[in-house]
């Protein structure tokens, strides 16, 4: 058995990565953990540094971890600020610290990967290892972000146990868009109808592309829509033309790209990644302010997608309360934490366990505000 810490990701090959990710889930695929190290949306300028596990039986990939050495929190979505800062002012280290996540994506998915049925033999091992990489670089804890729920389950048995609130839509084996409204309470459905009907009459127009049929020029429109988000919420692009090219030409089938046209120009698109079972809502842009076109673009044109290919759930990204009355609903996320020896370890549990607190009553009172006429 050998055990090796990679810093790129193509030192481990696709093939043999590949085989232990489940679901066909693209986000924790070889080809798109790579095409960020291709062209610059990790590294140092971006504070993630790959710090990728592999485990080999003999020569055969048994287990892997995509993980990177985070000298920053940007990109993560599970907020650690506070404990930044309280290592800060008692003039103790926090960074380097060390994350398994996807990069810039609050999406669900695997972070402990192996064969199923060999989580026991190859689980504590990669977290081990992953304690052994802390130690020996400085860091000062572990974060496991958005595990899959076993995962966590089984990272929580030894981790703190951090929860937070997303709202996901599910597919109850409709046929069509109206089978969905028809579940909805009279208010709601009709609002729904009025805001895509907006979208219609303003006479804008949709393209639901892959892959393969987008093009060059398609990408082009949409990084062009991406930059510009970034630049009207003061944020910083991590994502590129020359990323979005290479994932559209090494996952096609995976790509969901919806571009919103309106009188001969392209105004707006969504980028999303579609598992076998799963809708990954991610980036989104826009040119020109038509009325309802975020809602139609990100949430319905994605509600339609899955609908017509039989997937069974749509997690649109994080945040946005504001997406229960469009069908989405209350979900609990989960990530995990080990901490090196520290003097808050006792006033972090504290936090954590009314952090709990905090989001169960949050999600009990948002399950209130269902749109459906029977709760789900």
């Amino acid at each position: 058995m050998k055990i090796s810490v990679h810093r790129k990701l193509d030192e481990i090959p696709q093939d043999a990565w590949n085989l232990l990710v489940r679901d066909h889930n693209p986000l924790v695929r070889h080809e798109f953990l790579a095409a960020m190290e291709h062209h610059g949306c990790v590294g140092e300028s971006f504070g993630w540094l790959p710090r990728h596990i592999a485990i080999h039986d003999g020569d055969t990939l048994v287990a892997a971890m995509p993980l990177y050495e985070k000298h920053n929190s940007y990109g993560e979505f599970v907020f650690d600020h506070a404990w930044a800062e309280a290592w800060q002012r008692s003039g103790i280290r926090y960074f380097p610290k060390l994350v398994s996540s996807v990069p810039y994506t609050p999406a669900t998915g695997q972070r402990l990967l192996c064969q199923p049925g060999a989580e026991q033999t190859w689980w504590p091992l990669l977290l081990q290892t992953a304690k052994e990489l802390a130690t020996e670089i400085g860091a000062s804890g572990i974060h496991c972000l958005f595990p899959a729920p076993q995962e966590q389950d089984f990272l929580q048995q030894e981790l703190l146990a951090r929860h937070d609130c997303q709202f996901h839509w599910h597919n109850h084996n409709y046929t069509c868009f109206d089978d969905f409204l028809a579940q909805l309470k009279s208010k709601k459905r009709k609002n729904i109808r009025q805001e895509r009907r907006k979208v219609v009459d303003a006479g804008v127009s949709f393209r639901v592309l892959n892959g393969t049929t987008a093009k060059a020029s398609d990408w082009q429109d949409f990084a062009h829509f991406y930059d510009r988000t970034f630049e009207e919420k003061w944020g910083t692009a991590t994502f590129n033309f020359d990323f979005f090219c290479e994932i559209a030409n090494k996952l096609p089938e995976n790509i969901v790209l919806v571009l919103a046209d309106l009188e001969g120009e392209c105004i707006a698109g969504a980028l999303m990644f579609c598992s076998d079972t799963t809708l990954y809502g991610r980036h989104w842009g826009c040119i020109e302010q038509v009325e309802n076109l975020h809602f139609e673009t990100c949430y319905y044109q994605g509600i339609d997608y899955c609908i017509a290919k039989g997937l069974t759930r749509f997690e649109p990204g994080a945040q946005g309360e504001h997406k229960i009355a469009r069908g989405f609903l209350p979900t609990l996320t989960r990530s995990a934490h080990w901490l090196a020896p520290n003097p808050f370890q006792n006033s972090i549990e504290n936090y954590v366990s009314h952090e709990q607190q905090a989001i169960a009553e949050y999600i009990h009172a948002s399950q209130n505000k269902s749109p459906y006429k029977l709760a789900e």
